[in-house]
């Protein structure tokens, strides 16, 4: 049983992590065939009652606001709210307040980013196209990528991977060997993704997370790290990998007319004729760009957060921000109080790779409500990780109290 429930179990993650919800194979949505079982026969058995009704009213609230009410999809609505509530419910069902199944799981979920990353590099140097589709389920669109069918969408998976995997070596306490060798590798598949906004989400978050667990010592290391990356780029990569598209060549051959400043800049145009947020106007993104150079195409900012804002407008689009990130954010900042409590490590390490998905979000539109899987994993992942604590915490004071009433 054990075997049948890790299948279950791998299959689930790999299809969240990836995004796979319905393929010429999978004509009902994966994320219930996978998790389904994992649910009703593999659950926890010291379960507790369900303990994301409001996360989930919140979710639901702001989703169907913004894609039924603003943009009239319905099923992009509908197969993004399963995703998310199958997913509180795996957190809570299966995983329960068992510690071993939350590492279990967290370990696997960044196997599989690993993996999808460990893709794309042989698709810088190999034609694997035909595999990845095989690995995807449906035909992909744009290469070199990872697992994943658009470039963007492997972004988010990298934003997630590279902090996590780095600030995990510094928490728990790695080698100085490990330490260097896991930063070569992430930046590698940086430098290899094409994703500058993938990039500056890592830069941000080691930056961030060296400054508050090194403090001082962090500005000698900080320097030291940026010294070699800029020598080896300059005296070993820069000559010897031309034919090899990466973050540089995509900067040099980016449109000025699409970068993401000028997106934004016609974004806010329409924000400033629009104040109070379409949804209120009557108005679709359609109605509202079709006189623009830029958007006369239908493209976005492609800035998750100001679309929503764009849509929902500052009073009812803040207020749903507010509540839906209100808990996580102060998990990170009490975890940045905290931040070398060896009970805390992998609550950091959790924390910093959400903050690297959610700047990535910055520059893309898929975020959490739009139920894109790194994030939605690392939401209710801190979320269930910080209950467990506390859960725990609670239960070790009773025999405690116990024994001084006695």
């Amino acid at each position: 049983m054990k075997i049948i429930a890790a299948i279950f179990l791998v299959l689930y993650l790999y299809v969240l992590a990836f995004g796979i919800f319905m393929t010429d194979l999978f004509r009902i949505p994966a994320p219930l065939i996978f998790c389904v079982p994992l649910v009703f026969f593999f659950k926890e058995k010291d379960n507790t009652e369900f303990i994301y009704w409001k996360i989930l009213l919140l979710l639901a609230s702001a989703g169907f606001l913004y894609y039924v009410v603003g943009l009239s999809v319905l099923n992009g609505f509908a197969a993004n709210i399963i995703c998310i509530i199958v997913c509180a419910l795996f957190f809570n069902h299966f995983v329960g307040i068992s510690k071993e199944r939350f590492n279990y799981v967290v370990a696997v979920f960044f196997g599989l980013l690993t993996v999808s990353c460990i893709v794309l590099v042989f698709d810088h140097f190999y034609e694997i196209s035909k595999w990845r589709a095989m690995l995807m389920g449906e035909r992909v669109m744009q290469s070199p990528s990872g697992i994943a069918i658009y470039q963007f969408n492997f972004g988010y998976q990298v934003a997630a991977l590279t902090p996590f995997a780095f600030i995990y070596t510094c928490v728990f306490n790695k080698s100085l060997l490990v330490k260097g060798l896991v930063l070569a590798v992430c930046l590698g598949f940086l430098f290899l993704c094409m994703q500058r906004s993938a990039f500056v989400a890592f830069i941000f978050c080691v930056v961030l997370f060296m400054l508050l667990y090194y403090r001082g010592r962090a500005v000698i290391s900080l320097t030291l790290m940026v010294l070699v990356c800029a020598g080896v780029y300059n005296y070993v990569l820069k000559d010897n990998l031309d034919n090899v598209e990466n973050i540089i060549t995509k900067n040099v051959h980016n449109d000025a007319a699409y970068n993401r400043g000028g997106l934004v800049e016609e974004n806010l145009r329409i924000y400033i004729d629009y104040p109070f947020g379409l949804i209120f106007y009557g108005k679709n993104w359609g109605d509202v760009i079709y006189r623009d150079y830029v958007f006369s195409s239908g493209i976005t900012s492609h800035n998750a957060y100001l679309m929503f804002f764009t849509y929902l407008g500052p009073f009812l689009g803040l207020g749903l921000l507010v509540g839906i990130y209100y808990k996580v954010s102060a998990i990170c900042i009490h975890v940045m109080e905290f931040i070398r409590m060896k009970e805390n490590a992998m609550l950091v390490c959790l924390c910093f790779s959400f903050i690297g998905v959610s700047i990535n979000a910055l520059s893309h539109n898929p975020w959490l409500i739009g139920a894109d899987g790194p994030t939605i994993f690392l939401y209710f992942g801190i979320l269930h990780l910080y209950w467990q604590q506390k859960y725990q915490a609670a239960d070790l004071m009773v025999p405690e109290q116990s024994h001084a009433y006695a």
